[in-house]
């Protein structure tokens, strides 16, 4: 049987959150809260969570703190933010510490649990992938490991955010394959988030900078002008 997903919310109102416990709760999540950043930085790193709602404006530790904290984490937590703060910078500087979604303040409880639910089945989703593609993934000289979720560039290891991680192994998994920034934000963030593709670029220029020995000409993550982005199979020399 499969355990129950577990749930934290950190938000200071306590109307909002008490709305949110319940409606999870129907779900059949197991959900606890915290209405302070702090604590909920502390349980974030004490105990482990199938997924985060954080809204931005908290006591203690803001939300966006506490996303780029959860970052930085080995352990990936997917983030959805809720906030009244719904100007554009919010959404996207949200995203770009790496939140998977975003909600401004009033939102639908139901499209919030709508949302988490679609989470949780993408979190599935690559577990699943990984473990069937258990095997090293060698790509142009970039040896990944889904499992242990690391990465080295000739035989250097390397650091990558969970979310880099993410779209080196998609792209690497499609070798010589065109994506849009669209077709990508769907694909590794798991939503088409309109608005929001440099959020890709952002992510592709911190990735170059790591397995490019030159990013200004890249030789493994190609742009396709007019198109969107490809990685380059070179020479495959494993892989699943």
């Amino acid at each position: 049987m499969d355990r129950l997903k577990r749930v934290l919310i950190v938000e200071d109102d306590a109307h909002i959150a008490e709305l949110l416990r319940m409606h999870l709760s129907d779900e059949g999540y197991v959900v606890e809260h915290a209405a302070d950043g702090a604590v909920g930085m502390r349980m974030l790193e004490e105990n482990s969570w199938d997924a985060l709602v954080l809204d931005l404006m908290l006591p203690g530790i803001d939300g966006l703190e506490i996303c780029k904290r959860a970052r930085g984490m080995a352990r990936y937590t997917p983030i959805i933010i809720t906030s009244a703060r719904s100007s554009e910078v919010h959404r996207i500087l949200g995203l770009e510490l790496g939140a998977d979604d975003y909600l401004a303040k009033p939102f639908s409880m139901l499209e919030l649990v709508a949302r988490v639910r679609a989470l949780l089945r993408r979190s599935d989703a690559l577990a699943r992938n990984a473990r069937l593609d258990a095997g090293l993934l060698v790509r142009h000289g970039v040896t990944i490991d889904p499992l242990a979720r690391e990465v080295s560039l000739e035989g250097v290891p390397l650091e990558l955010t969970p979310r880099e991680f993410d779209l080196l192994y998609f792209f690497a998994r499609h070798p010589d394959q065109v994506f849009s920034r669209l077709e990508l934000l769907n694909e590794v963030w798991g939503y088409q988030h309109d608005g929001y593709e440099h959020t890709v670029n952002t992510h592709i220029n911190r990735l170059r900078t790591k397995i490019e020995e030159d990013p200004a000409a890249p030789r493994r993550i190609l742009t396709v002008w007019g198109r969107g982005y490809k990685f380059a199979a070179g020479v495959e020399e494993g892989g699943a």
